[in-house]
């Protein structure tokens, strides 16, 4: 029997309600940009898309279900063709695609449209947030410390974040000796705790090198999962290209390396509020970044991507976004990023960086605002152990019709 008389769904794919009734199905590694439409009906149809039901199976168990007519052969027949086309089942075609990525060593892009695909109009863009109302102002001359260690940064688009993306990447530019950067980022994708991936990264700007030599003693360090889901974990992911877009544009003309390894959820430790360091697998990769760290002999910089709270409906909050619900989660916020360190200006020396504190705080509200940027920030600086953090810019998203905010700060970190 054929596959169009037993279809089946094929991995990483989503179904998005719409406010309309229905739903949108898409593709969460992004291979293919196509979205379907498909009505309730539909959907609990494709629910039997496993490749186990036939037409008839599907007809059978649906109907005592629904208010409307049985399935019919022309409708499955429609329904099996337009999920085809849009690559959505299981099959040779999809897994012909799969492996184009996965044998490809560059990791093409994926947010176009966060940026442009014109090399011209990105570099415009990012001049823009660098020198726009309220942005740091351009890069000065550098100004290389061997004591500047990491930099938290937003991965939120560019429209929304990006002048906070300019004030911690001015900060890095002009004070980094660096010419490697370990880019460390909220994994959204991908249930694996820890991911790598060994391929380049490439943008409109050009292809940023992933260090082949750092990723060998990672492993050696770390032991075995950190490829398992590598295609999931990165191909769709932000977190990591956002970063690199902009470091291409302060480098144009230095080569640079980089290593990009994303981060799962914590959520096991905050429920058992448990400090991440206990757990095995969150422990052994702090030993092993700190392992790699003393048998590299250059000066690395960590990025830490990864964005403070999200609040309001459209993350399963039950109430709308008001200016008292801001004004608590600001606060909040104020709170984490004063256990990392001080506002820039502040007079004295920033205290030292207090990850603990960090955490507790995050845990001490169950993590109820969603601090996606807490598994790295965590990892980071457990790893590294600065002696002062500096806070240079933070920001907050409200959405106009206030469904959404999601906050943002960009942080600098030295030894």
């Amino acid at each position: 029997m054929s596959a169009r008389e037993r279809p089946q769904l094929r991995p990483h794919l989503a179904a998005t309600p719409e406010s309309r009734g229905g739903y949108v199905i898409w593709d969460q590694l992004r291979l293919v940009e196509r979205r379907l439409r498909v009505t309730m009906r539909e959907m609990n149809w494709l629910r039997l898309f496993d490749g186990q039901h036939t037409f008839g199976d599907i007809q059978a168990e649906t109907h005592p279900r629904n208010d409307g007519p049985p399935l019919s052969l022309e409708d499955f027949t429609r329904l099996v063709q337009q999920l085809d086309d849009a690559l959505f089942l299981d099959g040779p075609r999809f897994r012909s695609r799969l492996r184009e990525h996965s044998d490809n060593p560059i990791r093409l892009p994926s947010c176009i449209g966060c940026y442009g695909d014109d090399p011209a109009a990105i570099r415009r863009q990012l001049a823009h947030l660098f020198a726009d109302r309220g942005g740091p102002g351009r890069p000065g001359p550098r100004r290389p410390d061997e004591r500047f260690r990491a930099a938290l940064l937003p991965h939120i688009d560019y429209a929304r974040g990006g002048r906070t993306y300019a004030w911690g990447f001015k900060e890095l530019f002009e004070r980094t000796p660096a010419t490697l950067f370990v880019i460390i980022g909220t994994s959204h994708y991908s249930y694996q705790r820890f991911t790598l991936t060994r391929k380049h990264f490439q943008t409109p700007l050009g292809v940023a090198q992933t260090d082949q030599t750092y990723i060998d003693r990672l492993v050696a360090h770390y032991g075995d999962g950190l490829f398992d889901d590598e295609l999931a974990a990165h191909l769709p992911e932000h977190s990591i290209e956002l970063e690199v877009v902009f470091l291409q544009y302060l480098y144009p003309d230095t080569p640079f390396r980089i290593v990009p390894l994303v981060v799962g959820s914590f959520h096991d430790c905050i429920t058992a509020n448990r400090e991440p360091i206990a757990q095995d697998d969150i422990g052994r990769m702090i030993a092993a970044l700190r392992a790699v760290e003393r048998e590299t002999h250059e000066p690395i910089c960590y990025i830490i991507s990864g964005d403070l709270a999200h609040i309001g409906p459209k993350f399963g909050d039950p109430q709308a976004v008001s200016p008292s619900l801001l004004a608590r989660s600001r606060r909040q916020d104020h709170a984490l990023l004063h256990a990392l360190g001080e506002p820039a200006g502040t007079k004295g020396r920033p205290p030292t960086p207090d990850v603990a504190d960090y955490f507790r705080v995050v845990a001490g509200e169950g993590d109820a605002r969603r601090i996606c940027g807490l598994p790295p920030t965590y990892l980071v600086i457990e790893a590294l152990r600065p002696s002062s953090g500096k806070l240079l810019h933070y920001d907050q998203y409200i959405h106009p019709n206030g469904d959404e905010s999601v906050s943002f700060a960009s942080m600098v970190f030295s030894q």
